[in-house]
């Protein structure tokens, strides 16, 4: 297990990139759209992590909400595990609250489940298992 990508929240990805890309230096490595999540997503290499530039694509959206009542910053943080299914199912039997019960495609292909903030201290926790 390792750190994936920190999730952050931004109204506008092409205002972001002014720091993340143009003032320091980052580059995009990919961007995509989730539409099953209401997102636009660029990441940015840096090191061997990302940082996931998260705009929503309606004010209704998880991001959107998020925006709204918290405005911009850190939304979540992810890690990369091996088999996100043998993970969930881990956590549920010790006990830890799921959002998602059962991965689904995030950006770029990988799957993805959140684990409830309830249950890591207040931190909304992504799981990601890329797909080669």
């Amino acid at each position: 297990m390792k750190f994936d990508h920190i999730g952050i929240a931004t109204p506008e990805i092409e205002q972001a990139l002014s720091v993340w890309r143009d003032a320091l230096g980052l580059s995009v490595d990919s961007t995509d759209e989730v539409a099953e999540q209401g997102v636009r997503v660029a990441m940015l290499a840096i090191g061997e992590t990302h940082i996931e530039l998260l705009e929503p694509l309606s004010d209704d959206s998880p991001i959107g909400k998020f925006l709204q009542k918290r405005g911009p910053g850190i939304h979540h943080i992810a890690l990369r595990v091996p088999n996100i299914r043998e993970a969930l199912s881990d956590l549920k039997a010790k006990g830890a609250r799921l959002i998602d019960e059962t991965p689904r495609v995030g950006a770029n292909g990988c799957l993805v489940a959140f684990i409830h903030p309830s249950a890591t201290n207040g931190v909304l926790l992504e799981l990601v298992e890329h797909q080669h």
